[in-house]
């Protein structure tokens, strides 16, 4: 990742690169009309001895749990949009023995409703919809009335999850699903809602799954094309996409804690809810990008980040695709795991101390959340030192299925060595 390093360097040395003569060359002032692509912002001032107290740290905590508990996959946590610690461990195909690398793409799985929520978010600063428009707008015959699109990016909607009641109904399970076949199945078989919308909070894929068809209904694209050409080419994501079927023969495949190869199955063709495929460093770049308003403004940022489920005390709470860490001492953890098939992620924003938190597997391992939740507290007091809360479930999957760990002796590890 020559970008962060070469920051890193001019942060140590100063304003200026020289050339070939040693002449010096002040750096180009950042002009927005210059480029249709985003400006990432500058990254923020860190001297030697945070970069080493923070990497130190890092490296002690990674390398003594999740490394040695089968970790396959990326880890890269950064500061002030400074990379501090990046290291890739195991294969991308455990079948050809293929190296984990930056470049490897990942399945974020639920963490993918970031981008899905911010779009919608979006489309509502443009004025193209409303927050409070209800589904029979996008949706003239929609069998559930009093859901808006509110509802929808909080999980209030009461609306069943597809995950369970697709696979339980007539559709035929040799059949990739779509977005679009999910609305029909609620249209022909309407199952039962859970709860009059907007009185509680409940988890469900099928509120991002229609996110999705809106998006492409106002905008007149595919949702695939509509993310890349809003989001991922913009801030220079060039290793991210969103899967389609098309991509089932060339996507990293996902494995079970033992080994195995996780085959597809019948929900892999729906997005919106989940199927972008990414890699820590172009995570980063999403993340980035919220301390800008160039993907949404900081008013419709304010209320994405703002709690929506307060009916029972809790130190968690969602946002607007968002989930939420409200603790007692004011810290507040802006964050989105996600897990489908043997795919797991964890993506955690701590905006007090503009630290960022990625860590993408493709082999099973729950421990990812607890490490990801853990190293909350070398930035700030995050009273997450111990084990006691249990982490939401941010599981695509309709059954969380129970596997043994693997250990091998063979882990293949690569570091990113940086510049310091």
């Amino acid at each position: 990742m020559k970008t962060f390093v070469c920051v890193f360097v001019l942060m140590i040395t100063g304003c200026s690169c020289n050339d070939s003569s040693g002449n010096s060359i002040p750096r180009p002032a950042v002009v927005k009309e210059d480029s249709l692509n985003y400006y990432p912002p500058t990254p923020g001032q860190i001297t030697r001895d945070q970069f080493r107290f923070y990497y130190r740290e890092l490296a002690r905590y990674f390398d003594s749990t999740l490394l040695r508990k089968g970790f396959n996959g990326g880890i890269l946590i950064a500061k002030d949009g400074n990379v501090i610690y990046e290291q890739y461990a195991g294969y991308a195909d455990l079948r050809s023995r293929t190296p984990m690398s930056d470049s490897t793409m990942m399945h974020i799985a639920s963490s993918g409703k970031t981008f899905t929520g911010m779009a919608v978010l979006r489309l509502a600063q443009e004025n193209l919809l409303s927050l409070d428009d209800q589904m029979e707008k996008f949706f003239p015959e929609f069998p559930y009335p009093g859901v808006t699109v509110k509802m929808l990016l909080s999980h209030r909607s009461g609306l069943p999850n597809y995950v369970y009641f697709l696979p339980a109904s007539k559709w035929d399970k040799k059949k990739f699903a779509t977005n679009e076949d999910v609305l029909n199945t609620l249209y022909s078989e309407k199952p039962a809602r859970l709860f009059k919308p907007g009185t509680r909070f409940t988890y469900s894929n099928t509120n991002f799954v229609l996110l999705a068809l809106i998006i492409e209904k106002i905008s007149g694209l595919p949702y695939p094309e509509f993310m890349r050409s809003k989001f991922f080419e913009p801030l220079g994501m060039k290793h991210t996409y969103v899967f389609t079927m098309k991509d089932s023969a060339t996507a990293t495949q996902s494995y079970q804690a033992n080994g195995a190869l996780w085959q597809y199955d019948c929900l892999e063709g729906t997005y919106g809810d989940k199927n972008i495929y990414t890699t820590p460093e172009d995570l980063l770049k999403w993340d980035q990008a919220f301390y800008t308003d160039q993907i949404i403004n900081k008013t419709m940022q304010d209320s994405a980040y703002t709690p929506y489920s307060l009916e029972r005390p809790s130190i968690h709470n969602y946002g607007l695709a968002w989930r939420l860490l409200m603790l007692p001492n004011g810290k507040k953890v802006i964050y989105h795991n996600g897990r489908w098939h043997g795919f797991n992620a964890a993506f955690a924003r701590l905006t007090d101390e503009k630290a960022t938190i990625i860590i993408l597997g493709n082999r099973y391992n729950s421990r990812i959340y607890t490490a990801a939740r853990h190293a909350y507290d070398i930035f700030g007091n995050y009273l997450q030192t111990r084990d006691g809360d249990q982490e939401e479930n941010d599981s695509n999957e309709p059954v969380v299925k129970k596997v043994s760990h693997h250990k091998s002796s063979k882990h293949h590890t690569r570091k990113v060595k940086r510049k310091r």
